[in-house]
């Protein structure tokens, strides 16, 4: 070889070297991809990995209206694909399914003609047709292809909004949607009556603080011109969209409502079991306790915390496992993802994640992406963890509605952190690499721990509700008892500086320091700046269970306005606290170990903007709330 060649840079593995990146095939670049089809979600066998490495041709991917067929389809010796023999429920249900779907549809026409005939003044009529709309849609596009609605809408996207936007000089593209943003903004939060506890003046502080929070991300940027504005003013306008239409319309209200309604009345079937193990009415048992001074105090079992949230959590995820099973879960991830990919343009490993964090959890997340976790970039571990910080999960929202939280608040934040969590984190580490997920969104399988059949689904989950509800009592039991200590010592030692009205403790120390942070949320300021800032201090340092339990029991915050309740509520709803930050890199630690050490790098910076994305989502609620009560008339 002549002295004068480059040497070609061998690595590891082929993956990682810039130049092989999108030069080779993954298990998610199929003929779909080749095609330019990028608005599909695509669910591909972690096997397929395997196959490929040992030469043997993969199948064609498929997307997931045709999920169904990869359970029929089978690998050959040789490695043709070879139909595999479907069971007899199978059969009959390919055979049947046109009249199945007729009798169902029939089924809920008929309901829905009754509910507008008997029920139209007193239950309402929009819940009842959105749900027949979505069933008669859904019903449809086994039949129809969706390019038949896509196909236009692209027509007309192309020929409408293309020549506009060319139109605007590239330079001055940015600039102007920015404007457009800040247009609805204020618009949005100014444009609506007013009252006492909330004018325009409050509203004005709250803008003002969500102004602050996004100028803190971007100054503490680790590469302003990487930054994607696209990402970050479509993330914001999405999550200002969603909170008007929660906040501001009757049918956003009456939407949410109904989830929330929906996720009450499961704790009821919970309570059915717990009944069943203790004693008929146990609910509404009260014990008559005497304390140490003589004085009676009444106790109701049915409250505990032990007794009335922890056996939702275990009934909820057990019920969620039985969704997944039938891949109903990852149907409507799959169309979370889709829509945050094509409209933010983050990769198909963001979109997942950030999709599923509200519904599934911070390390149950990360699980869906797990074969890419080794590959991912820096900006994307970083997302991923944001994601999870930004919000709280399915079983812990059940838990937090079952203490008498506002459980619209903890939704409709669930629903907003999702945008506001990609866009804090492409502001806060912008994308330096390229993706492995770019372009596509992929949901991988995941048939290691696939259950055999429903009933093995439902019981592995009720055994991972149980580890779930007990590492939750565990942590609180721990955390609750240290928090005590902590106070005794500074209490002792605040009384040699005669600090004894209030008493010095961890409360009153991270409610100082907090302090500024809930003047900028918009809270009132007639005596609840202490109170929030202390709350979400106590949050941060411990977790947001124990700063619910002080909202919802302590005495000490009975009295917060309406505004302020709500604008905290909102502000605690998310994962981000030093407890989860170990929980975070463990996760991911254990799914790619060779990447611990960048998820410790990053882990840090993702809690803190996965907590200043929450507080944007506390900031919009300050902007747009109208009617305060309306709120805590059903949450408690």
């Amino acid at each position: 070889m002549a002295s004068n060649e480059i040497q070609p840079q061998h690595h590891a593995d082929p993956v990682l070297d810039p130049q092989n990146q999108h030069h080779h095939a993954h298990h998610h670049h199929t003929k779909f991809a080749e095609q330019g089809r990028e608005d599909e979600v695509v669910y591909a066998n972690e096997s397929s990995l395997d196959k490929i490495e040992k030469g043997i041709p993969e199948p064609v991917a498929l997307d997931h209206s045709n999920e169904s067929n990869s359970q029929d389809e089978k690998y050959g010796e040789s490695g043709e694909v070879q139909p595999a023999v479907r069971a007899w429920y199978r059969r009959a249900l390919k055979h049947w399914r046109p009249v199945v779907h007729a009798v169902i549809w029939l089924l809920f026409t008929g309901w829905w003609i009754a509910g507008l005939i008997l029920h139209r003044y007193d239950l309402g009529w929009l819940i009842p047709f959105l749900l027949y709309l979505a069933i008669t849609l859904r019903i449809i596009f086994f039949y129809v292809p969706y390019t038949i609605i896509t196909k236009p809408m692209a027509w007309v996207w192309t020929r409408t909004a293309h020549p506009i936007v060319n139109m605007i000089p590239e330079k001055l593209r940015t600039p102007l949607a920015a404007c457009v943003c800040i247009a609805v903004f204020l618009i949005g939060a100014f444009a609506s009556p007013t009252s006492p506890s909330n004018n325009r003046a409050d509203r004005a502080v709250s803008l003002f603080g969500l102004v602050v929070i996004l100028f803190v991300l971007w100054a503490s940027s680790r590469d302003h011109k990487k930054i994607r504005w696209h990402t970050v003013i479509v993330g914001m306008l999405t999550q200002f969209i969603i909170a008007l239409f929660v906040l501001r319309s009757g049918a956003g209200y009456d939407i949410f409502n109904f989830v929330a309604k929906l996720a009450r009345e499961l704790l009821g079937f919970a309570a059915d079991g717990v009944e069943f193990l203790t004693a008929e009415a146990f609910y509404d048992l009260d014990i008559t306790v005497k304390d140490n001074t003589g004085a009676t105090r009444l106790l109701t079992p049915g409250k505990w915390f032990l007794v009335s949230t922890i056996p939702a959590i275990i009934f909820f995820v057990s019920f969620v496992q039985l969704l997944y099973h039938f891949n109903i879960l990852q149907w409507f991830l799959g169309k979370f993802a889709v829509f945050f990919f094509w409209t933010l343009r983050v990769s198909g490993a963001e979109a997942v994640v950030a999709a599923a964090s509200p519904f599934i959890g911070q390390g149950e997340s990360a699980m869906l992406v797990r074969p890419f976790v080794p590959h991912l970039t820096m900006a994307e571990i970083h997302q991923i963890m944001t994601s999870g910080f930004a919000t709280i999960s399915g079983s812990v929202l059940i838990a937090y509605i079952s203490m008498g939280v506002n459980s619209q608040a903890l939704v409709s934040s669930c629903v907003m952190s999702i945008p506001a969590s990609l866009a804090c984190s492409k502001l806060r580490w912008p994308e330096h690499e390229e993706t492995l997920t770019a372009g596509r969104v992929v949901i991988p399988e995941n048939d290691e721990h696939r259950a055999a059949n429903a009933l093995h689904a439902f019981a592995n989950g009720a055994w991972l509700g149980l580890k779930i509800g007990a590492t939750i009592a565990a942590t609180l039991l721990c955390i609750i008892s240290l928090i005590g200590l902590a106070d005794g010592l500074l209490t002792w030692w605040g009384r040699y500086l005669n600090i004894n009205d209030p008493p010095l403790t961890l409360e009153l120390i991270l409610g100082y320091i907090c302090y500024p942070l809930a003047f900028l949320l918009g809270v009132s300021r007639d005596g609840d700046l202490l109170k929030v800032a202390q709350l979400i201090g106590l949050k941060i340092i411990s977790n947001e269970f124990t700063a619910f339990s002080a909202l919802q029991n302590d005495a000490a915050y009975a009295d917060l306005s309406d505004r302020s309740r709500l604008i905290v509520t909102y502000a605690l709803c998310g994962f981000a606290n030093l407890g989860s930050l170990g929980n975070q890199i463990g996760m991911l630690s254990q799914i790619s170990p060779g990447r611990s050490g960048d998820v410790s790098r990053v882990a840090f910076s993702a809690m803190v903007t996965g907590a200043l994305s929450t507080f944007t989502s506390a900031t919009i609620a300050g902007m747009l709330i109208t009617d305060e009560k309306a709120y805590f008339g059903t949450s408690s």
